[in-house]
């Protein structure tokens, strides 16, 4: 089954939690959280504070997009804020390091992915595909929302799958950037599972009509 995963980059930070609660009901399967630092990306977001309320306001499940540098340092702080899968750039560190990262989040006793940017190459996840519980794939270059889709990313993203399929059929495909009704059923046709979508959702007012549309599209 095919998972929607609204961004809150997109949504409403004056009613963050109303808007949420709309996802939900609208049917959302995970709520996807944007970290950045300004340094790793050019763009500054939402940290711990922000986690930790959210956490206190809904029971969805939290993926928690670190686009940071050296996110080690922060790996189990933001499981203890509340999330349930920490997800960290293999750009952001050294192999070691960022498997350090991977291990801290695996002993907190939660979920734990790697990303990749556009111009990074599929086999960059090999390193830490066996302890991953989610892949996910850029489409936009990381740091602002309402960017378009790079349709030159989906062979990455059908290669990918057969990197999971090989050494971790376990795990999670997901696309982050650009995705909509339109863009949605190239992704799953490529082998995603998990699809983020941030004003496809959180800029229709009809959030429930906005995931339905994804959900018909992808079928």
């Amino acid at each position: 089954m095919i998972k929607i995963a609204p961004s809150i980059l997109s949504a409403d930070f004056c009613r963050l939690g109303a808007d949420v609660d709309e996802a939900r009901a609208a049917g959302a399967d995970y709520l996807h959280f944007d970290v950045m630092d300004g340094v790793f990306v050019p763009n500054i977001s939402v940290g711990l504070p922000v986690l930790k309320s959210l956490r206190r306001a809904t029971d969805m499940f939290l993926d928690v997009h670190l686009m940071i540098v050296r996110p080690q340092r922060y790996a189990k702080a933001f499981c203890d804020a509340g999330a349930d899968l920490v997800n960290f750039h293999v750009e952001s560190d050294t192999e070691e390091n960022i498997l350090r990262a991977v291990t801290t989040v695996k002993e907190c006793g939660k979920k734990v992915g790697v990303t990749v940017k556009p111009r990074t190459q599929a086999e960059a996840i090999l390193p830490f595909i066996e302890y991953c519980d989610l892949v996910l794939v850029m489409t936009v270059e990381p740091g602002f929302g309402g960017q378009s889709f790079m349709t030159d990313q989906l062979p990455k993203i059908s290669r990918i799958r057969d990197l999971i399929e090989r050494c971790a059929p376990q795990c999670e495909l997901e696309v982050d950037g650009g995705v909509d009704e339109d863009t949605a059923p190239l992704c799953v046709r490529a082998g995603a599972n998990v699809l983020v979508a941030g004003s496809a959702v959180f800029g229709r007012s009809d959030r429930a009509a906005a995931i339905r549309a994804i959900r018909e599209k992808t079928k």
